[in-house]
């Protein structure tokens, strides 16, 4: 239910008017952060890529949604492709760009086609191409599609991928707005970040950043699966209290009672029922331990088996890892072994700091953020008291 995204064409009626350095300006003002994760500010990304020396330039949108749990970006893109086209456009003409990426997650079929329609709508209505809406701009958008791998979602292995290459993460500094697609300054954001820029073009960075609170203004949408009894896409206020976005939800499936939330996806962390009370803003967040990563909610009640689910999560991680860094690549692979000599009923304490260790070098020394959070799920649940011989 994403009740306030709404088509709105044109981009000549909301960003050419107010020009390059104003569109930053108003996207800046209204205090815009990803929605991927990351929460970085949208202004300041686009103003690092605007202020680099004249050149090449390329504006990328992340839709490579390999998160388990998280479907929003889909929901966006079947349902209103052409605001994620314009938005790239209103990106590529704030940054100085002539060319944008869109980064397909491979199994989004039907998102696929409506993007790739809405291109070509928009091509022929003169809001692509060498002169767009007539502004002396020109601006092209390509769409390529992913294979599948959930590292590709970090920005630099999906430059890599785009480029032809080995999905691989690159190591950082030199960031993506120095040095990003084909070597070139690069702005890239997910498909929700984007989706609000037409919104806040259109209705003002004031009235946009009246809404939330003021460390995460706007709104969030938040997926909602497993044991709840209206699964699905929520928008809400930023700051808007877990338990109330559970309510809207109708609340644990069957009237059973709720065991946890997974936070985040496999990439986050649990919330135990006490803890609902947690605002749904960036800040609000971090204060209660955990993330909003890309707005996965995954309700799990009495009947699940969160053993399962944990020794799942670090599986996923075993699986996905690039292998390029030794930290990612070998601790995966400890963590899960750890697990499963926990579950047989292995030495506690041993288990129990050995797991603690691995999380601290991968979240340390891994390149990219899949190794930095692919203990978070699972140290989560340990310090909480839900895995194995740990409770």
């Amino acid at each position: 239910r994403h009740t306030r995204f709404r088509n709105v064409t044109g981009v000549q009626t909301c960003a050419l008017p107010i020009c390059p350095a104003g569109t930053i300006a108003e996207i800046a003002a209204a205090r815009l952060l990803g929605r991927g994760g990351a929460a970085f500010p949208t202004g300041t990304k686009w103003q690092a890529v605007a202020a680099r020396p004249p050149g090449q330039r390329f504006v990328v949108c992340n839709a490579d949604e390999s998160e388990p749990g998280t479907f929003k970006d889909r929901v966006l893109m079947e349902g209103d492709p052409f605001a994620v086209v314009e938005a790239l456009t209103i990106a590529g003409f704030a940054v100085g760009a002539e060319r944008g990426f869109i980064y397909l997650r491979g199994e989004y079929p039907v998102a696929t086609a409506r993007i790739e329609g809405a291109i070509v709508a928009a091509r022929a209505a003169g809001l692509l191409g060498a002169d767009v809406a007539g502004a002396g701009f020109a601006f092209e958008i390509e769409v390529r599609r992913g294979a599948g791998a959930y590292v590709c979602g970090e920005e630099t292995a999906l430059f890599e991928s785009i480029e032809g290459h080995r999905g691989e993460p690159r190591n950082k500094p030199p960031f993506p707005v120095e040095r990003g697609l084909f070597g070139s300054p690069t702005a890239v954001n997910n498909v929700e970040t984007l989706a609000n820029v037409p919104l806040i073009l259109r209705d003002g960075a004031s009235a946009y950043a009246a809404m939330g609170t003021d460390g995460s203004t706007g709104t969030r949408l938040f997926c909602l699966s497993g044991c709840v009894e209206r699964p699905g896409v929520y928008e809400v206020p930023c700051g808007t209290p877990l338990r109330a976005l559970l309510a809207m939800a109708g609340g644990v499936r069957d009237g059973r009672d709720l065991r946890a939330v997974l936070l985040g996806g496999a990439s986050g962390g649990f919330v135990l029922p006490d803890g609902l009370d947690v605002p749904l803003s960036f800040e609000g967040a971090r204060a209660a331990g955990v993330t909003l990563g890309s707005g996965v909610v995954l309700v799990l009640d009495d009947t699940v088996d969160l053993d399962a689910i944990v020794h799942r999560i670090a599986a996923f991680f075993r699986d996905e890892s690039c292998g390029q860094c030794v930290p990612c690549r070998v601790g995966t692979v400890r963590q899960e072994e750890s697990l499963h000599r926990l579950a047989r009923g292995g030495d506690a304490a041993r288990e129990l700091a050995l797991l603690t260790d691995v999380a601290s070098v991968m979240r340390d020394a891994s390149i990219c953020g899949l190794g930095q959070t692919a203990a978070s799920a699972v140290q989560s649940a340990i310090a909480l008291g839900l895995v194995g011989a740990a409770r």
